[in-house]
């Protein structure tokens, strides 16, 4: 990627953050349409982001005082301060007013201002609650990875998908995705929520979803738990058995 493009990206990233913090200010959420769910996940790292926000105020009232008499350099280290304190805001902000969405066709999981990826509930084969502390991602041959989107370094939601899609990163790195763990502050009521959406899909699609079913989301009688990043159980029916190896839906990224 050229140096422009790059530059371009990450000048969309800090407009995307200072965007936030006037919704994020007036209790306001970005990109949650009427009817759909909203699924917050910034829980784990408020604290973390607000005692990061109150050492930068307190080192900027040291340097305010150690620049006394060095105007030039004190309005400089002035501005920076202010940016810096606005930048660990916004972190927060960015988290709390782009939560992800469940909405009737699509999964749109978002990871603060820094990247998001929108998943057609059709692509979806089994959904489960997975808590785990994230990892490297594991390359299937360079055909496939698994996405992380971690909060607090952990994610508690794992989707498998019935075929890969792509994504982009921050910097417009391509990756194909064919699992994607996430984090949400209420985890167990998120999965039972996309799997509700899941059997209303295959419903209206006239699909059918059960065990063993290719195109069916898996829906086991109970969710798997791990704290320790092993392989979680995926239900009775994880639909992916189908599952291609090549190819892939684009994703678009917001």
């Amino acid at each position: 990627m050229s140096r422009v493009a790059t530059l371009r990206r990450l000048a969309a990233y800090e407009a995307r953050w200072l965007a936030g913090l006037g919704p994020w200010v007036a209790r306001r959420r970005i990109g949650v349409a009427p009817g759909e769910r909203a699924l917050a996940y910034a829980g784990p790292q408020t604290a973390f982001v607000y005692g990061l926000a109150f050492v930068c105020v307190v080192e900027s009232v040291g340097v305010s005082v150690l620049l006394a008499d060095h105007p030039v350099a004190h309005a400089v280290m002035l501005v920076l301060d202010v940016y810096t304190v606005l930048a660990v805001l916004g972190l927060q902000a960015a988290a709390v007013t782009r939560p992800h969405v469940l909405g009737a066709e699509t999964l749109w999981l978002r990871a603060g201002a820094r990247r998001d990826i929108r998943i057609p509930l059709e692509l979806i084969a089994s959904v489960r609650y997975d808590l785990r502390f994230v990892r490297e991602p594991k390359k299937d041959g360079g055909k496939a990875e698994v996405v992380e989107l971690a909060v607090g370094d952990q994610t508690s939601v794992t989707v498998e998908l019935s075929e890969p899609v792509v994504a982009f990163g921050l910097l417009g790195r391509r990756e194909t995705v064919r699992t994607v763990r996430f984090h949400a502050d209420d985890a167990r009521a998120a999965v039972t929520a996309l799997r509700a959406q899941l059997a209303a899909v295959h419903a209206g699609t006239g699909e059918r979803a059960g065990p063993g079913s290719g195109s069916g989301p898996g829906w086991g009688e109970g969710p798997a738990e791990t704290g320790t990043g092993a392989a979680a159980g995926t239900g009775t029916g994880t639909g992916k058995g189908s599952a291609p190896e090549t190819g892939g839906a684009a994703v678009r990224q917001g």
